[in-house]
């Protein structure tokens, strides 16, 4: 299964991977940064795992975040 990895952390809030990715990234209202639906921490950072169906946008969304923090594992 792949997987995705954040770190979150780092995020600027910029919100592409949303953009890209609406099912699995939202914007915190905490905070202003993304995050990872569905995700689990651990420690600096939140991995969820995600079906075939997901990859494309999720590449697309970690390629289009400007601070390079999401990594798809697939």
């Amino acid at each position: 299964m792949a997987k995705i990895i954040h770190y979150r952390n780092k995020c600027i809030g910029c919100n592409s991977c949303v953009e890209q990715a609406p099912s699995r990234w939202s914007i915190s209202d905490e905070d202003g940064k993304s995050d990872l639906k569905g995700s689990i921490q651990k420690k600096e950072v939140y991995i969820a795992e995600i079906s075939v169906d997901e990859i494309e946008e999720n590449k697309r969304a970690a390629k289009d975040c400007p601070v390079s923090i999401i990594k798809v594992i697939d």
